[in-house]
């Protein structure tokens, strides 16, 4: 694997590790206001019992408020368990992802042709055989790894640079745009 791939790849590490942050601190915000929201209902639960105890409120009503409040606790606790499987599943399958495109070559040569087959489906979302020439359409990430890569080849080769990526990668007003080739 050539070393400007492995700079790419690099570089996709570093800011899926970066976006990871941005997510996980947006899910222990979530998971705050949930918890929050799960406290608040039990104080409403805790002050209609007295109230129910005291008689200020009849049982039918406590019967269906409270049910009406343990239904929304159960949804808030679903969600915290969401956003907290999220934060695991999140750089686990990013990781994977660059794993995957790193030993992608090596894998599909040591695969029988069905599971070429199936590896291809994965990283290819189209392809076109025109005129002697085939043209592959890469699903995402995949693509970006290979415009970056392609990029970095064109701009070393221009300028000499011995690390393209800062080039093209550089924060800014269009940092979010792919390098154009």
């Amino acid at each position: 694997m050539s070393a400007c791939v492995d700079e790419a790849l690099e570089w996709v590490r570093e800011a899926l590790r970066a976006s990871h942050a941005d997510e996980k601190r947006e899910r222990e915000g979530a998971i705050e206001r949930l918890q929050a929201e799960h406290k608040r209902l039990q104080s409403r639960l805790d002050a209609m019992y007295i109230d129910k105890l005291d008689g200020r409120v009849d049982a039918a009503f406590y019967e269906r408020m409270s049910t009406s409040w343990r239904e929304e606790q159960a949804r808030c606790l679903r969600e915290i368990a969401r956003h907290q499987a999220a934060n695991k599943s999140y750089m686990d399958e990013g990781v994977r992802l660059l794993e995957l495109a790193r030993n992608a070559r090596r894998l599909f040569e040591r695969q029988e042709p069905r599971e070429k087959r199936r590896l291809l489906n994965f990283l290819v979302s189209n392809c076109s055989w025109k005129s002697g020439e085939l043209t592959v359409t890469l699903r995402q990430p995949f693509d970006l790894l290979a415009e970056t890569t392609l990029a970095v080849e064109k701009k070393k080769a221009a300028s000499g640079i011995a690390n393209g990526l800062s080039q093209i990668w550089l924060a800014g007003p269009d940092s979010n745009q792919r390098p154009s080739g």
